[in-house]
C-alpha cells in the first residue's frame, strides 16, 4: 500500500460518506448470506472512482481496496459499526428527548391523585405524577440496556478475513483498524477476541436488537396509556387532553384520533417482528460463517430508524403536550369503589368488599354504606377514607 493509493482511496471514501456516489451502489438485501457482492461493490466503486481521480489504473479493487481483507469480516465489522452508531446517535437521544417530556410532566403534575387501574378496572389510587414516572423509569431501564448492549455490539470480527484465521492480514491489523475506528467514530472499537466466533456467531447483535425490541414493548405499554387515559371526549375516560394534530375520520366530524399513539403501536409492532428476523439469522451460522448477514442488519437498522423517529415524532406531536383533565381525574376518584382498600385495617377485608358490592348494587357512596352497614359513621369514613393519605 503506498501512499499515494491510500490517499486516493480515502478521497474517494470521503465522496462515498458524502452521498456523492449513492447511484453506484444498486444492490438489494437479498443477495449472498455473507454480503460479498455489497463489498464487492463498494471496493469497485472506490477502485473505479479512484482511476479517474487518479488520470490511470491506479487501484485494483481487490489487491488495493480489499487488502488485508474478505467479506467475511468487513461485512459483519461494517454491520456492527452501523448497529453501534445508529443507536448511539439516533435512538439513545430520542429515547432522553421522551425521558426529559416526563420528567417535566412528573413536576406539573405532583399534587393530582387519581384513580388507579388494574387488569382494566378501577384499583387504589396514586398520584398522576407517580403514574408518569413509571413511564419515565422505564424508558431510563431502557436506555440502560440499549448502552450495554453496544459494548458487546463494538468487537469487531476485522482481521479475521476468510475463515477466522487471520490469512493474508498483518499481525495487528485488527488492532489498527480498530484503533482509527475509534477515532473516527469517537466510539471505542475492539477487535473481537475469538474471531471464529465473530465469523459465524450474531449474538451480539441479537442481544442489541433484544434491548430495541424490549423499547419497543414499553412504548406500546405508554402509548397504549395515553389513547386510553385520552378516551373520549365525553364516552372515554377522559381523564388527559392530547394535541389535536388533524381531523380523525372521514365521516364523522369533529372526531380527533390518538394517530400519534397508534404510529407508536405499529411500529412497536413492526420492531417485535424484526426480532424474529434477526434472531433466526443469526441463527445460521454454518461452521465458519454465518449467511444471513445481509437481512440480520436491514431488520437491525430498519428497528433503529423506524423506533427513533416514531419516539420523536410520538415526543413532538404528542408527549409534549399532555394536559391533565383535573375536574375528571377527581370525579373518578371520589366515584372509585376501591378507595375502599383503605378501611381494610379498620372494618377487615370481609367488611371491605360488603361495603364496595353494597354501594355498587345500590349505586351510593361508600360512606353511604358504611353508614347503612353500621360498621363506620361518616365522620369515621372520612377520617380513613383520604386519599391524601394513600398514596
Amino acid at each position: 500500500m503506498t501512499q499515494e493509493k491510500l490517499d486516493v482511496i480515502s478521497r474517494v471514501c470521503d465522496e462515498i460518506l458524502a452521498g456523492e456516489l449513492d447511484s453506484h451502489f444498486p444492490l438489494v438485501v437479498w443477495q449472498t448470506g455473507s454480503g460479498t457482492q455489497s463489498n464487492m461493490n463498494v471496493n469497485e466503486v472506490i477502485s473505479n472512482r479512484g482511476n479517474e481521480l487518479a488520470g490511470r489504473k491506479l487501484l485494483h479493487p481487490n489487491d488495493d481496496v480489499n487488502m488485508s481483507q474478505s467479506s467475511n469480516d468487513t461485512f459483519p465489522s461494517a454491520m456492527y459499526i452501523a448497529g453501534v452508531l445508529s443507536v448511539r446517535d439516533k435512538l439513545i437521544p430520542a429515547v432522553k428527548e421522551l425521558i426529559n417530556t416526563f420528567t417535566r410532566l412528573e413536576s406539573e403534575n405532583s399534587d393530582i391523585i387519581k384513580t388507579g387501574r388494574t387488569h382494566l378496572q378501577d384499583a387504589a389510587p396514586l398520584r398522576f405524577s407517580q403514574e408518569i414516572s413509571g413511564w419515565r423509569n422505564s424508558l431510563e431501564v431502557n436506555l440502560e440496556a440499549l448502552t450495554q448492549s453496544l459494548n458487546s455490539l463494538s468487537n469487531l470480527a476485522i482481521g479475521g478475513t476468510a475463515v477466522g484465521t487471520g490469512l493474508n492480514a498483518p499481525k495487528n491489523f485488527d488492532v489498527e483498524v480498530t484503533k482509527a475506528l475509534t477515532q473516527l467514530t469517537g466510539h471505542k472499537f475492539s477487535p473481537a477476541q475469538n474471531k471464529f466466533h465473530a465469523l459465524t456467531s450474531k449474538s451480539e447483535i441479537v442481544f442489541a436488537h433484544g434491548a430495541v425490541k424490549a423499547l419497543a414493548a414499553d412504548m406500546m405499554k405508554i402509548a397504549n396509556d395515553v389513547r386510553w387515559l385520552a378516551s373520549g371526549p365525553r364516552c372515554g375516560l377522559g381523564e388527559i387532553f392530547i394535541p389535536e394534530n388533524e381531523p380523525g375520520s372521514s365521516i364523522m366530524p369533529g372526531k380527533i384520533n390518538p394517530t400519534q399513539c397508534e404510529q407508536v403501536t405499529m411500529v412497536a409492532v413492526q420492531v417485535m417482528a424484526n426480532d424474529v428476523a434477526v434472531s433466526m439469522s443469526a441463527s445460521q451460522g454454518n461452521f465458519e460463517l454465518n449467511v444471513f448477514m445481509p437481512v440480520c442488519a436491514y431488520n437491525f437498522l430498519q428497528s433503529v430508524r423506524l423506533l427513533s423517529e416514531s419516539i420523536t415524532s410520538f415526543n413532538n406531536n404528542c408527549a409534549s403536550g399532555i394536559k391533565a383533565n383535573r375536574d375528571k381525574m377527581h370525579e373518578n376518584l371520589t366515584r372509585s369503589l376501591m378507595l375502599v382498600t383503605a378501611l381494610n385495617p379498620v372494618i377487615g377485608y370481609e367488611n371491605a368488599a360488603r361495603v364496595a358490592k353494597l354501594a355498587h348494587e345500590k349505586n351510593i357512596s361508600l360512606s353511604e354504606a358504611c353508614s347503612e352497614l353500621g360498621l363506620l359513621s361518616p365522620e369515621e369514613f372520612s377520617e380513613v377514607v383520604n386519599p391524601e393519605k394513600m398514596v
